[in-house]
């Protein structure tokens, strides 16, 4: 427990800001979160009392009725959205002693958090660009401690069509990078979502990139620096995944801001990192 990297993954975690740990989670845990989720599915169709075929559990169709649903009325899609993150069994994921583990040993401290308002389940939906991430680091988003972590995990196995995470190798190295508060060719994008690169395109093209296929029970574990951006559903079905952010309490920035948060928090990125924001 107190070493749960093996040196190989450390080695990997510092040269490219993440790394995939196969079956870092229990079978019994992701399920009790899908079944969860089917389960305020279902409860949502008989509330409103739609014509949509109820179906028992599985682990492999947890959401298979969730697309009927958004076509009846893409407004439930938000419910399910606010109403999944306070499934018991997720919860008890996010504050996992395993996570604690992984935090203490990746960033060498005894004083681990939780990230309050950093965690919950996306629902990236078929062709839906105005909830797509884009290219971006965790920090501004969430601050906390400039060494934050995402523990991230699929609910459903990756494929191409459902738009993999992308990285940028080794783009942790290079610290904070400078954002615009709004997303010129989205203007309906805001918030966290707003949040755009200053000189995206030159500075990602500085780095090699890796999308990986994982599976349920797989965590990817990211650095709060790493650039990255959600990819392109073109599947049929939604895709599903949790984060889950810690940061470490002794960390400097962290100790001088009082361990604030951001955008869930209320916070303006401008009036936390004025130097962080470019016009």
């Amino acid at each position: 427990m107190s070493t749960p990297l093996t040196t190989g993954q450390l080695t990997a975690f510092a040269r490219d800001g993440f790394v995939v740990l196969p079956d870092f989670y229990e079978r019994a845990e992701i399920e009790a979160v899908q079944r969860g989720i089917h389960q305020i599915i279902s409860l949502l169709i008989g509330q409103h009392q739609l014509a949509i075929e109820q179906s028992p559990f599985a682990p492999e169709t947890f959401d298979a009725r969730f697309q009927a649903l958004l076509a009846h009325d893409r407004a439930l899609g938000g419910v399910v959205y606010d109403a999944v993150k306070q499934i018991p069994a997720f919860i008890r994921l996010v504050a996992s002693t395993r996570h604690e583990a992984v935090v203490r040993q990746v960033r060498g401290t005894n004083a681990p958090a939780i990230a309050a308002g950093g965690y919950g389940i996306r629902i990236d939906n078929p062709g839906e660009e105005k909830f797509r991430a884009g290219w971006h680091q965790d920090y501004p988003s969430q601050f906390r401690s400039l060494d934050g972590l995402v523990f991230w995990s699929s609910l459903v196995p990756m494929t191409d069509e459902l738009g993999p995470v992308e990285f940028c190798l080794g783009s942790h190295k290079d610290g904070l990078a400078p954002v615009c508060e709004t997303d010129a060719e989205n203007p309906d994008k805001t918030g966290a979502y707003g949040l755009t690169l200053a000189d995206e395109t030159m500075r990602v093209a500085k780095y090699k990139t890796a999308a990986p296929l994982t599976e349920p029970c797989d965590l990817v574990l990211v650095d709060f620096l790493t650039l990255h951006r959600s990819g392109e559903n073109r599947a049929s079905q939604s895709r599903w995944s949790m984060q889950m952010r810690w940061f470490n309490f002794a960390e400097p920035t962290g100790k001088r801001l009082g361990w604030v948060g951001s955008f869930a928090a209320g916070n303006d990125l401008r009036a936390v990192h004025p130097e962080l924001v470019v016009e």
